[in-house]
């Protein structure tokens, strides 16, 4: 197991939060082995709690004093009702992991009232790839653990999205029309790393937009997908007003887009890329802590910035390009954006070999900005 670099508290309760695969039931496992560990994915655990949520206390022996985990804690709701009351009366700690929010969201359960922070569990990172990271590979496989790992990590991607759309999409009865939903997939890969069009996803599968746009909010209640959006602070140009749409991986990205004759190698690669270092950024920015809101940067002259970091410790501009070669006008985005707000630090990730300067922006080649991502981000 790659060790991860995710912070959590040490004496108070905490949510942990991510899509299936990410490996959080074998971190929770490794990190907490005296834990009472409570798996609702077992059918026991869960057709028990499910009538009757106060069993849970059967399950504590009498004086315990660590951690309780419950692992899918939304399939049953209702559990975080015992939880609260464990925790108040008897001082438990609990760890409670989920791949979905949206039924904790959606019944108005009880969320602890602040007694319970929120962590979330990415895909690998470069650096806790260590040795093993491959901007190559990367580009294929993406980061899920698994499939760094796993001899044939194509065939445990194609597996992988099959059983989300069975699992998490026909089990939870979120859809009705599961073969329309897979349509749905294909074309929303479309739409990676770029400005999302709902109209445009509905034309090309022929799904009423209405329904289409409820198709999205389920990939982004079940953490498969997020949407970025526009930077528009103190702007003083006129900008974009639709956020773009990323998966939350990007070889789940590549599984799912269709590859044919008229499917263009360099788009595909180059919303790959794209999505890696997104994948990066977020997860380096939630598991230290960082605080940074994440944005992109276009106006309506088309003048863009991949992504933009705000907060407290400063304003980030990053643009990404496969390219070896970088020129002026290859940034002229972020340029643009360096002159609106001088007091960016602004980096180009390129494919080339050599870190350098280019009209006092730094460019860094992207296998060594990956790992060197939260160095980056802490600079002032």
């Amino acid at each position: 197991m790659y060790s991860r670099i995710l912070q959590v508290p040490r004496q108070k309760s905490f949510f942990l939060f991510g899509p299936r695969g990410t490996g959080k039931s074998t971190w929770v496992r490794a990190m907490y082995p005296d834990a009472v560990y409570v798996d609702l994915l077992d059918s026991r655990y869960y057709t028990s709690l499910l009538a009757a949520p106060h069993r849970l206390t059967e399950l504590i022996p009498p004086g315990f004093d660590r951690w309780v985990v419950i692992d899918e804690v939304q399939r049953v709701p209702e559990l975080l009702n015992t939880v609260h009351q464990l925790v108040e009366n008897q001082g438990l700690k609990f760890i409670l992991t989920g791949s979905s929010a949206r039924k904790l969201r959606s019944k108005g359960v009880n969320l602890l009232a602040g007694r319970a922070l929120t962590r979330s569990m990415h895909p690998l990172t470069a650096v806790e790839l260590g040795p093993d990271f491959s901007l190559d590979q990367a580009l294929i496989r993406g980061h899920l653990p698994a499939a760094c790992t796993e001899q044939d990590p194509v065939d445990y991607l194609s597996a992988y999205v099959h059983t989300y759309i069975r699992e998490e999409v026909q089990q939870e009865g979120l859809v009705r029309n599961l073969q329309a939903f897979a349509r749905f997939l294909e074309a929303a890969s479309h739409s990676q790393a770029a400005v999302l069009n709902i109209s445009q996803a509905a034309r090309e599968c022929e799904i009423n937009r209405k329904v289409v746009e409820g198709y999205f909010h389920i990939l982004e209640d079940l953490l498969l997908a997020w949407r970025l959006p526009v930077f528009t602070r103190k702007s003083r140009r006129r900008m974009t007003a639709h956020p773009k749409f990323f998966f939350f991986d990007a070889g789940v990205f590549r599984t799912l887009r269709p590859k044919g004759p008229l499917d263009r190698p360099e788009e595909i690669d180059g919303a790959a890329l794209e999505t890696l270092v997104f994948q990066e950024i977020r997860a380096i920015n939630d598991n230290m802590g960082l605080g940074y809101e994440l944005y992109y940067w276009r106006t309506a002259e088309n003048q863009e910035v991949d992504f933009v970091l705000y907060g407290e410790k400063g304003l980030v501009a990053i643009e990404v390009k496969r390219a070896g070669f970088i020129r002026g006008r290859d940034i002229s985005g972020l340029k643009a954006f360096v002159r609106d707000y001088p007091m960016a630090r602004a980096y180009v990730f390129y494919g080339g070999p050599d870190r350098r300067y280019l009209q006092g922006i730094e460019l860094i080649p992207l296998d060594q900005a990956l790992p060197e991502l939260s160095a980056l981000l802490h600079k002032f």
